[in-house]
């Protein structure tokens, strides 16, 4: 049951992830908020969407999805009631192509922030020489 609890927790983690940045983007664009121009905290953030969005592409639930599926199947039959409840917030019964159209648009706003908000280089604290 501890495993069966990891993994939500690990998806949980994932799916904050990935719609804090849809948020966090753009209001951070307009606040001015530094970390949302860190080039290898952008390119994560795009590939934690691709890879969601290619899975529904090929008509495959995601990884943590079928893998707590699996463990659930062996758990124990008393499972928490926040486990309940957040797997009602995350596991939805939808088909697959809508999850696919929904994980492909999403990553095509990421994208269009990707332009609009480009993440910048590093700044060193310390001047270069150019010598």
């Amino acid at each position: 049951m501890i495993i069966v609890q990891a993994v939500l927790a690990v998806h949980v983690t994932v799916i904050l992830f990935n719609v804090f940045g849809l948020v966090a983007v753009p209001i951070g664009a307009i606040c001015n908020w530094r970390f949302v121009h860190i080039r290898w905290w952008r390119v994560l953030y795009l590939l934690s969407l691709a890879a969601v969005a290619a899975q529904a592409l090929t008509g495959r639930a995601c990884f943590l999805t079928i893998w707590q599926n699996d463990l659930t199947a062996s758990a124990q039959p008393a499972t928490p009631l926040i486990v309940r409840w957040i797997d009602l917030l995350v596991y939805w019964r939808l088909p697959i192509w809508m999850f696919a159209a929904l994980y492909v648009l999403v990553f095509a706003y990421a994208l269009a922030l990707l332009w609009l908000v480009r993440p910048q280089r590093p700044v060193h604290s310390v001047p270069m020489n150019s010598c």
